[in-house]
């Protein structure tokens, strides 16, 4: 007897957010770039509009156009559901909330010349967090070293020789998050 072959709805924070960045990424064609500047791009706005601090969280839902979006939702479809079957949909959203909020913040604070919208930091959250997978207390995954040595020292030489329209600030940032809970999250579950 054959049996059935059915899709299933297997990583729904994954899923959710990738809609919620298609959905944001569609408005913006259609509005010619002002959704993005309204409500999915951070910039160094007025701290009396209340949009400026819901901008801190939402630019990560914003893509400056389609390349943009593929190329962050490909990493994200690829490393998120592996990372939300391991760590669970609370942890996941945690991560993209904390990486949302962060790099606003440092990108009002530190770099007011400069707008940011896109998934790339929670990308890089991601990929130091899928760094830890075979982790084991007392120890520091090889994969992470070089993963981070790839990964966060390229941003760090493009950062300074590069100019270029992309935030290596988010990029390092969202590293540095996703390593932190990668980390605590495994010495957690290697303890109970």
């Amino acid at each position: 007897m054959k049996s059935k072959l059915k899709i299933t709805f297997n990583a729904p924070v994954i899923l959710g957010f990738v809609s919620i960045c298609f959905l944001a990424t569609l408005v913006n064609g259609w509005t010619n770039g002002r959704s993005n500047e309204l409500l999915f791009m951070t910039y160094h706005s007025s701290l009396r509009d209340p949009l400026t601090y819901l901008r801190f969280v939402t630019h990560v839902f914003g893509h400056a156009g389609w390349e943009h979006f593929l190329g962050n939702m490909g990493y994200v479809l690829l490393l998120g559901p592996m990372l939300e079957e391991k760590y669970h949909s609370r942890a996941l959203m945690m991560v993209i909330g904390i990486t949302a909020l962060a790099t606003g913040l440092i990108n009002y604070i530190f770099f007011p010349n400069v707008a940011l919208c896109g998934a790339s930091g929670v990308v890089f959250a991601f990929i130091l967090m899928a760094s830890f997978t075979g982790f084991r207390e007392g120890e520091i995954p090889l994969t992470f070293i070089i993963v981070a040595a790839i990964y966060i020292g390229q941003q760090v030489i493009q950062g300074v020789a590069v100019a270029d329209n992309v935030s290596q600030m988010a990029h390092i940032v969202g590293g540095i998050i996703g390593a932190v809970v990668g980390y605590i999250a495994n010495r957690r579950k290697k303890r109970r």
